[in-house]
């Protein structure tokens, strides 16, 4: 809920809208209302979660309740707004695509860094779906995944590269079949920080959201919580203080590399959300510190790009490979690592 929605849930209102209907598994433990939304709904915070519940927003099995009721299996949790819920039509946007291919059933697009996928919260327009919307009629939507037509799958807003988009519902469901059977060849390049004790190896560790944090992905090696979340890496390039890897994805988890490779203790280079854009090897000279800064400042984000992808295509059953070069901004920044340890 955001400050403005708690703000008018204040006022007097004729109606509420019900914007969310959640029920409870079966199998649920007993666990506080509130903490049970603040883990469905990661852009909520339990603060405004308890203020939506104080003025009556939330309910359960009809039923007005306080913070401190404890969900039970077969709940039915309703949250409700002054306003209705946002309309999940997509404005078409008139936003140039680079698209690499094209055909009656699908198309490969190489995505720019600070381009979201589809959109989402505080991200409503200036996506890549608000593009392929304008450009394409009629792309078909997987179930339950309205408001993203044509996208098979996605990656994250500052990673670049390559994404396929299905045309036709028939490539749709090709695809996702791929995608799930774990048969789609994904390769990205990293650039982090150190180099990995073991220059080639996998890490197979689970996945699951942060019990702290849900905008952060965490690796769970015991117990069993998350999802299994497999990569494959090898290093590309020795830079000393910095690395560059290539990861080949088995699955294909959310942030899944970058929390894998914090995992191993080598974030990628300047990913904030996993700490990446402190200094973690190095020097204590101004003269490292400086240099370091600058590179954060050419490539504002983390370095990840997906540089290949290699699917069966859904109608002529012909393998199909693709690849992108790394941008500029990464380039300029491996360049100048490679001078740095050159003459340093």
């Amino acid at each position: 809920m955001t400050d403005q929605e708690h703000e008018n849930s204040s006022e007097d209102s004729d109606e509420l809208f019900e914007h969310y209907r959640i029920q409870v598994d079966p199998g649920q433990s007993l666990i506080r209302i509130d903490k049970f939304l603040s883990d469905r709904l990661p852009n909520a915070s339990r603060n405004r979660i308890q203020n939506g519940i104080r003025d009556g927003l939330v309910k359960v099995n009809g039923l007005d309740i306080k913070s401190n009721y404890k969900v039970r299996p077969d709940d039915v949790v309703s949250i409700s707004l002054p306003q209705p819920p946002r309309d999940t039509d997509v404005v078409p946007e008139n936003i140039p695509l680079n698209i690499v291919y094209e055909d009656a059933e699908l198309l490969v697009v190489d995505k720019p860094a600070g381009m979201v996928v589809h959109p989402a919260y505080n991200n409503w327009t200036g996506t890549l779906v608000n593009a392929l919307v304008y450009h394409f009629q009629n792309l078909p939507e997987m179930p339950d995944n309205e408001g993203r037509p044509g996208l098979v799958h996605r990656i994250d807003k500052d990673t670049s590269g390559l994404l396929v988009i299905a045309k036709t519902e028939h490539a749709l469901n090709r695809l996702a079949r791929q995608f799930f059977d774990h048969s789609i060849e994904r390769t990205y390049q990293a650039l982090v920080w150190g180099v990995p004790e073991k220059l080639e190896g996998t890490v197979d560790v689970k996945l699951g959201r942060s019990l702290k944090d849900r905008r952060v992905v965490t690796a769970y090696p015991d117990g069993d919580y998350g999802k299994r979340a497999i990569t494959h890496y090898k290093v590309l390039q020795d830079l000393r203080y910095v690395s560059l890897i290539e990861c080949k994805l088995e699955t294909g988890r959310t942030h899944q590399i970058r929390a894998h490779m914090k995992y191993l203790g080598h974030p990628l280079f300047n990913d904030a959300t996993y700490g990446g854009d402190k200094i973690l090897k190095g020097t204590v000279f101004s003269k490292y510190k400086s240099f370091v800064q600058n590179c954060f400042k050419i490539l504002p984000r983390q370095a990840l790009h997906a540089q290949s992808l290699g699917f069966v295509h859904p109608a002529s059953k012909e393998l199909l490979h693709f690849n992108s070069t790394l941008p500029n901004d990464f380039k300029e920044v491996i360049d100048k690592w490679e001078n740095y340890v050159q003459y340093n």
